[in-house]
């Protein structure tokens, strides 16, 4: 995977449960960073973790900020209960108010980028510039989508009826480069494992039916999309098409399919540093950010 032993475990900052009060608990990992560093709040993709996104970005983004990762709902250690996009987005504002942290840069990868959308939407006081990457304001747009949307809803009803654990074993098994993983020893089995895979299939019938079109014109804060060039996942057009309608958005590009963020990571890492750090100077100089002064 980009250069390191798949099987073997990355160094990962420490991870805790935190408590969201009337929610449920979920789990963390967090870099202090350095003194009175901005914070980042990384939200991860679909069937994926917070460290299976984002492993090999935790220490490079820890250089300069106070890094937050999560499992989302359903997600290897996320709280259970139902799933909505809009209920991760109120997850993600609870951590931050249980850790005291005012404002973050959102930072959403795939389904993580629906999240973020809904987090600055929902909650806009916490929210001082966004970093979508290989993600879209809508995932339903053709036959072939509307289709997988379908699938996606039976699959959802087929869930409730058959038990999670094998599922979740047919799942796996299904999935040809996870199948390689495990076959090597692979170190984010344990975390796949944890997936309640009623939750996961109901993610993704969510994600499908995101459309954010219709407000992401009235995005207000500074924003930086990084598009993944061969994704066949989320096609390149559509992260094109979300740049353009963001006021102000930049453009990264960068070099491979919808795994980038682990599978090429000498691309993805330094991108997503430098999205980052360009977001948070520009919030910085934004006007609400000099009155707020």
């Amino acid at each position: 995977m980009g250069g390191e032993d798949g099987r073997a475990r990355p160094a990962l900052p420490p991870g805790r449960f935190v408590d969201l009060p009337g929610r449920g608990t979920t789990y963390i990992r967090e870099f202090a960073g350095p003194d009175d560093a901005p914070a980042v709040l990384l939200l991860h993709g679909w069937t994926a973790t917070a460290d299976l996104n984002w492993h090999p970005s935790y220490r490079p983004l820890s250089n300069h900020f106070r890094v937050i990762a999560m499992d989302h709902r359903g997600h290897g250690r996320g709280l259970r209960g139902r799933f909505r996009l809009e209920d991760c987005a109120d997850d993600a504002a609870m951590l931050l108010d249980q850790l005291e942290v005012d404002s973050c840069i959102a930072v959403g990868y795939s389904m993580g980028g629906p999240i973020a959308q809904l987090l600055h939407r929902r909650r806009p006081e916490l929210v001082n510039g966004m970093v979508l990457c290989a993600t879209s304001a809508a995932f339903t747009a053709n036959a072939r989508d509307h289709l997988l949307c379908g699938l996606a809803t039976s699959g959802r009803f087929l869930a409730r009826a058959i038990p999670m654990q094998p599922l979740g074993s047919v799942a796996l098994g299904a999935c040809r480069s996870w199948s390689t993983l495990m076959s090597g020893g692979w170190w984010g089995y344990e975390q796949v494992a944890r997936h309640d895979w009623t939750q996961i299939i109901e993610a993704g019938r969510q994600t499908l039916r995101f459309d954010s079109r219709p407000w992401l014109a009235t995005t207000d804060v500074p924003t930086a999309v990084i598009a993944t060039d061969s994704d066949d996942l989320v096609p390149h057009a559509r992260q094109l098409a979300l740049a353009a309608a963001i006021p102000g958005a930049t453009l990264r590009v960068v070099g491979g399919g919808h795994t980038a963020c682990t599978e090429a990571p000498g691309l993805f890492v330094p991108a997503l540093l430098e999205a980052c750090l360009e977001v948070t100077v520009r919030a910085a100089a934004a006007p609400s950010a000099v009155v707020a002064a």
